[in-house]
């Protein structure tokens, strides 16, 4: 006998000791079966090579249907502690069995010792894979799940995964599922903005890689990238990783600071400016009319495209002002999503441009990763189709607004000062007089993950401010933790 060849234990019909519970409340009998299977080979009473017991035989012996038993061998070769040779049955594989609690032996990411950086990096770690001990992350640009319409998302996938049929099979469309184009230009349109769904809109994976897509198409290393400070922290790493000069443009309650724009735009011909001029993130300002005026006149003057960050947009009190509507997107690229609004892990989000730009774009599309998902893209077209997205966001925009009011008065008890009140949006960009890094640190410590200012600077200074989600006058203990940093 070949000794590298397993020996093959026989197993009889009643090896395996299972009688299904068919009492009210007990799981379903494959999960029954595969239950106990697990706990046999936990306790090492089935080995590696051991054959199991045929599907009739364990049928037979057990009084179940030859489909239970199926199922249950079946969800045992795809846990990976069974496989199936044809003609000889199912076997024990040789295989370390894992526990079915996958957060059980997670690994844990590294504390925030003194010495490590309370960077970017920390902070998107901490976003999808909270520290230990993590009680309230205000880190991140996300509503609360109770503020989210859970039924319209779920009727909405279920409704799609009825009506798609086979063609959610293929990749779907380089540029975007077709009738969400044509919905979102409605969409636009009704904010003002006119776009040829055919040949002016793309749609992409959030706006996250479509800023990467357009950053990537648009710059080479050594070139000059003017940002807003405070600006979305991500842009920062993004720009970094490009190999490219990257200048702060101060942002002011109306805008971008126009003076200053203008002085960096003279001396470094820039190749971009990157804006986010809706419902700003940190700061939760807007946009006058005056300002992008200004600023469409300096792109103009200086020769530079603009990227203009639409994320926040739908928190907007009234129709917005947008570069991309004044300019008609000559100069400018809109990007814009879903997630906020909808659900984090919808991944749904378009680019508006030129359309010599969305071709080119589209191809960086494709070398990246082909096409985006159209499951996620027939569900934002339903949602946006039957008219329920409008008064989704209007009722979100409504508790923003009543718990931004509480949010404001609580941090000003605590002593912080609001230099002045957003207009919209999920933040509060509070001064707490203090160096945020070491205050989010102290926080961090007992459980609360903070944005302090440094991650919102173009050039990672030293802070005073810090970025506080509404949604934390709901959380009274996390309140109490900001309160005993200061």
């Amino acid at each position: 006998m070949d000794q590298t060849t397993p020996t093959v234990h026989a197993a009889a019909s009643n090896a395996l000791g299972w009688q299904p519970q068919r009492a009210p409340g007990m799981p379903p009998l494959v999960e029954q079966l595969v239950q106990h299977c697990l706990q046999l080979l936990a306790g090492h009473s089935l080995r590696a090579g051991t054959r199991l017991p045929s599907v009739r035989q364990l049928a037979d012996s057990a009084g179940v249907s030859r489909d239970t038993v199926v199922q249950a061998y079946d969800r045992l070769v795809a846990q990976g502690v069974a496989h199936s040779r044809p003609g000889a049955g199912f076997f024990v594989s040789a295989q370390r069995l894992y526990s079915n609690n996958v957060d059980a032996k997670a690994p844990q990411m590294p504390g925030l010792s003194a010495d490590a950086a309370f960077d970017t990096s920390f902070l998107l770690r901490s976003m999808f894979r909270p520290t230990q001990g993590t009680q309230f992350d205000g880190s991140t640009g996300i509503l609360p799940a109770s503020w989210l319409d859970h039924d319209m998302l779920n009727t909405a996938v279920r409704t799609v995964g009825r009506s798609a049929g086979l063609q959610l099979l293929g990749y779907g469309a380089p540029q975007g599922y077709a009738p969400l184009r044509q919905q979102l230009a409605a969409y636009l349109l009704a904010q003002g903005l006119a776009v040829d769904p055919q040949q002016e809109l793309m749609t992409v994976t959030g706006v996250t890689q479509g800023m990467d897509l357009v950053l990537r198409s648009l710059l080479r290393p050594g070139d000059t990238v003017l940002v807003e400070d405070p600006a979305w922290f991500l842009v920062f790493g993004l720009l970094r990783a490009l190999g490219v000069q990257v200048l702060a443009v101060p942002r002011l309650r109306d805008g971008p600071d126009v003076d200053s724009l203008q002085r960096l735009a003279a001396a470094h011909r820039p190749k971009l400016f990157i804006t986010n001029t809706v419902v700003h993130n940190p700061t939760g300002f807007g946009l006058s009319l005056p300002v992008a005026y200004d600023v469409l006149r300096l792109a103009e003057q200086h020769d530079f495209l603009i990227l203009e960050d639409d994320t926040y947009a739908d928190f907007a009190p009234q129709p917005p002002m947008r570069l991309a509507t004044l300019d008609r997107l000559r100069r400018v690229v809109l990007v814009g999503g879903f997630s906020k609004t909808l659900a984090g892990s919808l991944r749904v989000g378009y680019i508006a441009a030129q359309p010599e730009r969305i071709c080119a774009l589209t191809d960086a599309k494709l070398l990246s990763g082909l096409t985006s998902p159209e499951l996620g893209e027939r569900v934002v077209h339903r949602i946006l189709a039957q008219g329920q997205y409008r008064k989704h966001v209007q009722r979100l925009r409504e508790r923003l607004d009543t718990t931004r009011q509480r949010c404001l008065k609580l941090v000003e008890h605590l002593g912080l000062q609001v230099r002045q009140e957003p207009l919209a949006g999920m933040f509060v960009w509070v001064d707490a007089q203090q160096d945020t890094e070491v205050l989010a640190r102290k926080a961090a410590a007992q459980g609360v993950l903070l944005a302090p200012g440094v991650l919102f600077s173009a050039n990672q200074q030293a802070s005073t401010m810090l970025r506080l989600p509404v949604s934390m006058a709901d959380d009274p203990a996390s309140m109490a933790v900001l309160g005993r940093c200061l």
